[in-house]
């Protein structure tokens, strides 16, 4: 691409667009880097130059990008049928991709609501979770017990049971009351359920590791401790495995390592091998027979979504689970987290680097001014995001959560790639904040 014509689309692009998640008064002032293609593990930008895929385009590609099968799942389906409401008749990739979920999925999940993004999926189930009980005539459970630093997406009802302050305080007035678990606290887990299980519908978790929050580990037993808690009391367990779900973890889902099964679980991000909007909603039989009535009952769950279940997004979704089959991803993931795992130990010797956070291909690594006094960066300082920047001056892509550096890389990525991404963010480290 000729320099006139590049230097037209980054224009365009800091006039045009409203970035997600973005200080624009930052980014106008920047030169931005902008995708023209991509194959692999690897991103390039209008000058050609490549780059690492190193949060695998925001935790959603899973194989790598122009994987074969999944190019030529979506291109067969395009000479079906590229879009048919599910409202009220259904089409053949949604079909088969509800199989093939409920195949991979916790044995007691028996029903599939599609949608089209995390927050909606979030959405969905807590929209269910709420109307089972008033189906049931428990009129007073209309409440939701989640966890501190929790992030499930940012439409109004998935921000209410959020809780990170930087994202959703601003938002604090337009949210309904929620019941916080601080810190990870077993007891106070168990006291909250005691006291609130009865006006309690549902409990709210990200399994094993809050990844906004900074690649936060949930400490082991605590998931377990839930699903305890849920049962004992009468309360749903709702897990949000949008981050987690498809193999980020090292299993398939991140319930399966403590053999929880949720009432309602939530998937979107990787479900599609991060190529096209899909989300899903899976729930028990028994939460969907609640749904079931009369037409004059009104027990009819009341909400959908204009591209629910997609043929093209079922279709990549299909072609991504076949391709986990039959190239053994989840077995080749082993050897993936051990080098990730060794690599990020020598990072614990550098000077600026707190603490690093691991499970699985996703961890973060903490930024600290001081290790000895405790002293942290300034928010003005932004530190994480000039590691970050230099990174991309080096040839890998990375976008922090506030000062703490994630790495999220596809599930695809070579160990050799892998290695390569690793060293990428030393020589960003070393220059940003030498040792």
């Amino acid at each position: 691409m000729n320099p006139e014509k590049i230097a037209q689309l980054k224009e365009q692009d800091r006039s045009l667009i409203w970035h997600p998640f973005t200080q624009m008064q930052d980014y106008q002032a920047m030169d931005p880097l902008i995708v023209e293609r991509a194959q692999g593990v690897y991103l390039y930008d209008l000058e050609g130059k490549a780059y690492i895929d190193g949060i695998s385009s925001l935790w959603v590609n899973v194989h790598g990008h122009q994987k074969e099968a999944v190019d030529q799942a979506i291109q067969d389906q395009l000479k079906k049928v590229a879009h048919s409401t599910l409202l009220g008749i259904g089409n053949v990739p949604s079909i088969k991709l509800a199989q093939a979920l409920l195949k991979i999925a916790p044995s007691n999940l028996a029903r599939v609501f599609y949608s089209d993004s995390g927050s909606t999926s979030v959405e969905v189930a807590l929209k269910m979770a709420f109307q089972y009980w008033q189906s049931l005539g428990k009129k007073q459970k209309t409440k939701f017990i989640c966890l501190e630093n929790a992030y499930h997406g940012d439409t109004l009802g998935s921000v209410s049971v959020g809780g990170m302050e930087l994202f959703h305080e601003i938002f604090r007035p337009l949210l309904f009351e929620t019941i916080l678990i601080k810190d990870f606290s077993f007891k106070q887990a168990k006291v909250l359920f005691e006291k609130h299980a009865f006006e309690t519908a549902a409990c709210i978790v990200e399994p094993l590791i809050q990844g906004a929050a900074g690649m936060r580990l949930m400490p082991e037993g605590f998931l377990s401790h839930l699903r305890e808690l849920c049962d004992q009391h009468g309360v749903l367990l709702i897990c949000d495995e949008v981050a987690t779900g498809f193999g980020r973890t090292g299993k398939m889902f991140a319930v399966e390592h403590e053999k929880v099964k949720p009432d309602l679980l939530c998937l979107a991000k990787g479900i599609s091998a991060g190529y096209l909007p899909l989300a899903a909603t899976l729930a028990t039989e028994e939460i969907f027979q609640a749904f079931l009535g009369r037409h004059e009952e009104f027990k009819t769950f009341f909400h959908g979504h204009s591209y629910t279940g997609n043929p093209l997004a079922c279709a990549a979704a299909l072609a991504n689970l076949k391709i986990f089959e039959e190239e053994k991803v989840l077995e080749a993931l082993t050897e993936k987290i051990q080098v990730l795992e060794q690599g990020l130990q020598d990072f614990l010797k550098h000077p600026h680097i707190k603490e690093v956070r691991q499970k699985g291909l996703m961890a973060g690594l903490e930024l600290i001014k001081d290790k000895k006094t405790g002293e942290a960066f300034l928010a003005s300082e932004q530190m994480g995001a000039k590691v970050c920047y230099a990174a991309r001056r080096h040839g890998a892509l990375l976008r922090p959560l506030g000062d703490v550096l994630v790495l999220m890389p596809p599930l695809g990525i070579s160990t050799e790639t892998l290695k390569e991404l690793l060293n990428i963010l030393w020589k960003a480290l070393e220059e940003t904040l030498p040792s």
